[in-house]
């Protein structure tokens, strides 16, 4: 039976829930990003606060510091991390992957160096489901392949079989049935590969479909053109998670398609460095400008975080200026509650059939803009 729920739609666009041993999530989500079992600045308490209901961990981190055994001694991931709600962690694929010039691949799996010590380390799909079962995470993330971007379509045809015969083997090695597991498709933007992945995940009893390898360094209208069929060939009965995304312009226009979850650093990332995403338009500035040393109003008059309510531009600018640490903090918060807020938002306008506006004002807000052009660092 289906731990997702569909409760409505609009459009394409889908109003759903998903039913964990940890608790239940509503759906369309943002998972706040807890690489080592912590959110950047930001404890559980506040985040409960905000309203996130899933936090997504990182399998290669903590299987490395603390080591996923102690974990396990000390009562597993949510007595560790003090989170109550359900945890997804990823398979560690991405970040092993990166090591690029310190990992060897073989169908086995994938043996490298420790960023940390220079240890030499072995992940197979097996070693990574036991890592998540022995963390304890409510849902778990098969291994995967995690192809560059700049690769053609032969390499990427072979990296694609790889991961399915290495998702067979990540459910065959589960042995908690409580344990939710999800497929992933790879393929590039080659649509044919895209649809041959559907077919081979779809075909397997994962409890979830993820969508990988998009938002990797493909250009932005490739990776909506991708999702704009792709989404369409997964099974509708099943939750659809969109892997390391993004923007809110990214995030509305994927819902718009069909996917329900998301986890993105973005907002703790940027909260990090002074950007500060508001309902507006721009849709973010940086508070770290001089504009703002005198700045009397809230980051945001819209929103009621912590942040909002308590203090100032000014004062968020000042903290950033002395390199106090509150700052990134305060920023970071904001920046949560802004995107939690907006999931909120989303869910609510499929409800009442209002998806087509809030979809239009969003993507109208963000055109043209990029957080990455330093032009736009308004």
């Amino acid at each position: 039976m289906s731990r997702y729920t569909l409760q409505g739609t609009s459009g394409k666009a889908r109003r759903g829930s998903f039913v964990t041993r940890a608790g239940v999530f509503d759906t369309p989500t943002f998972m706040p990003v807890g690489t080592r079992g912590s959110v950047k600045g930001v404890d559980v308490e506040r985040l409960a606060e905000l309203g996130a209901q899933v936090m997504l961990v990182n399998t290669y981190h903590l299987w490395l510091r603390p080591g996923h055994e102690r974990v396990k001694a000390v009562g597993g991931i949510h007595t560790f991390t003090g989170w109550k709600g359900p945890i997804l962690s990823d398979s560690g694929g991405y970040q092993v992957f990166s090591l690029k010039s310190i990992r060897t691949l073989t169908e086995e799996g994938i043996e490298f160096r420790s960023h940390i010590d220079g240890s030499k380390q072995f992940l197979s799909p097996e070693g990574s489901i036991n890592v998540q079962q022995t963390l304890g995470v409510s849902i778990a993330m098969a291994l995967d392949e995690c192809p560059a971007s700049t690769l053609d379509h032969s390499a990427y045809e072979r990296s694609l079989e790889m991961t399915y015969r290495w998702a067979k083997r990540s459910l065959a090695a589960r042995t908690d049935p409580e344990m939710c597991l999800f497929g992933i498709t790879q393929g590039g933007c080659h649509r044919d590969l895209r649809t041959r992945a559907a077919e081979q995940i779809c075909g397997l009893p994962f409890d979830g479909l993820a969508i990988g390898g998009l938002s990797v360094g493909e250009p932005k209208g490739a990776m909506y053109e991708t999702l704009s069929s792709h989404v369409d060939e997964l099974d509708r009965e099943r939750i659809h998670y969109l892997m390391g995304v993004g923007t809110p312009e990214d995030i509305i226009e994927a819902v718009s398609h069909g996917v329900d979850i998301f986890d993105c650093v973005m907002p703790t990332r940027s909260g990090r460095f002074g950007r500060v995403f508001v309902d507006d338009d721009p849709p973010f500035f940086n508070v770290k400008n001089a504009k703002y040393a005198e700045d009397t109003g809230p980051l945001d008059p819209k929103c009621s975080c912590v942040a909002c309510r308590t203090y100032s531009r000014a004062y968020i600018n000042h903290l950033f200026k002395v390199g106090e640490m509150l700052g990134p903090q305060l920023a970071s918060i904001h920046n949560l509650t802004h995107y939690l807020s907006f999931m909120r938002e989303i869910r609510q306008s499929i409800e009442t059939g209002t998806f087509d506006a809030v979809y239009s004002r969003i993507k109208a807000r963000w055109q043209g803009l990029d957080l990455h052009a330093s032009g736009n660092q308004v």
